[in-house]
């Protein structure tokens, strides 16, 4: 057996190297692929949008949504979300009734959305500087208060601010 020809012959490595390269790319693919297929790249899309609110309590039954900033967000998938019967406002006026809905107690809390209520139109944006005006016949004191956004394309829902007494 000729030792130096076994070291200095390279042909055996190449088919090995190849293989491994074939089995990679097929995997590669496979996993791309697979995304699509399951629809995994969808999801990741329709994430939440980033945006700071603040709130300014009026007295214990009105409470100011001001957006400061962050993305710009279509009022069709926003509501506003309280542990009481709530109404909302464009302009501080005219508090619409959220589809007639009576008072509630804090284990059944309510939600009424921007356009659904009258206070903006479909197609209104939100963004910084936009306030909503939210009224309860009731009090917010002791109450939530949630801004919450739902995807136009799924059922997936989140909050994006919170406001506690």
């Amino acid at each position: 057996m000729n030792l130096t020809r076994l070291f200095t012959d390279g042909r055996a490595v190449s088919p090995v190297i190849g293989v491994i390269l074939m089995v990679a790319i097929t995997v590669i693919l496979a996993a791309v692929i697979g995304t699509f297929v399951l629809g995994l790249g969808d999801r990741a899309s329709g994430s939440a949008p980033q945006a700071q609110f603040t709130f300014e309590f009026n007295g214990s039954t009105a409470l100011n949504v001001t957006h400061e900033g962050g993305d710009a967000i279509e009022a069709d998938t926003l509501n506003v979300s309280s542990s009481v019967s709530i109404g909302i406002s464009s302009d501080g006026n005219g508090y619409g009734d959220p589809n007639g809905v009576g008072v509630l107690d804090d284990a059944d809390p309510t939600s009424a959305g921007l356009v659904e209520t009258g206070a903006f139109t479909s197609g209104d944006t939100i963004d910084a500087g936009t306030t909503v005006y939210v009224l309860t016949s009731e009090t917010f004191v002791d109450k939530t208060v949630r801004v919450v956004w739902a995807s136009p394309d799924s059922g997936r829902t989140a909050t994006i601010a919170r406001w506690a007494d």
